[in-house]
């Protein structure tokens, strides 16, 4: 029977891209024979989301999409809670509902496992020949830094722990205790899948298409602090 990977889609007032992404996920054909089921969690947009969402839900029968909705903005973390909790694949990978990262690159995450060397892929925007865009200087200095500081608790040789693209087994990560409802998972996911010796963790250089404020980016300054915490929370005062 072949493995299944649940695509999970944390959505909020997405309403320029969410169909665009829709298309580009049905339009990949991973390797191995992998099929897929879309999730996509509406962390209570305001926008056009959920209508865009439920019509390509509708013209589409023939793609495994579920759609859950929370009625009060709890955050991304929390909607990855929820798709994490129903996803059914053997492997779960995010998909930010925005443009930044490529469907066509599952592939490259997919590999490792299928090839049974990793339980656990990382895709890195800060490795290998792919492309990315030129953004902001202190966002990448954030990254990095935050990058280290986990690495330095987790004893991981990560290049980029805040990216997107995670991919697990469907069994490990169903298995952690989440907590986090922000932009606080990476750190803490990270943390929690280190302790374990035995999770053989893999990363890939993957492309990167980021987007400016004006453009939708969310992510600011205060979730770097949150940041932070959440590495010496999870690293050291939660164990």
């Amino acid at each position: 029977m072949p493995l299944k990977l649940s695509v999970i889609i944390p959505a909020y007032n997405e309403e320029n891209t969410i169909r665009s992404i829709l298309e580009r996920i049905k339009d990949v054909n991973l390797i191995g024979g992998v099929t897929k089921e879309i999730i996509i969690v509406n962390d209570c947009s305001k926008d056009n989301t959920e209508k865009i969402v439920l019509e390509y839900k509708d013209v589409h029968p023939e793609i495994e999409i579920s759609y859950y909705r929370h009625e009060v903005n709890k955050g991304k973390g929390a909607a990855l809670h929820t798709g994490i909790k129903e996803a059914k694949g053997d492997l779960i990978i995010v998909q930010d509902a925005d443009l930044e990262y490529d469907p066509n690159e599952f592939n490259l995450l997919l590999k490792p496992v299928l090839d049974g060397f990793a339980d656990v892929v990382y895709g890195s925007r800060f490795i290998g020949g792919n492309a990315h865009r030129i953004l902001f200087f202190w966002h990448s200095i954030g990254n990095k830094v935050l990058t280290f500081m986990s690495n330095a608790l987790t004893n991981l040789n990560l290049t980029d722990m805040e990216t997107c693209y995670k991919l697990w087994k469907s069994e490990i990560v169903k298995s952690l205790d989440l907590k986090e409802k922000r932009f606080g998972f990476e750190p803490e996911v990270t943390a929690k899948i280190a302790r374990n010796p035995n999770i053989r963790i893999y990363e890939v250089g993957i492309s990167y298409y980021g987007r400016t404020y004006a453009e939708g980016k969310k992510i600011n300054w205060k979730d770097g602090f949150r940041a932070i915490f959440c590495i010496l929370k999870y690293n050291l005062w939660a164990r």
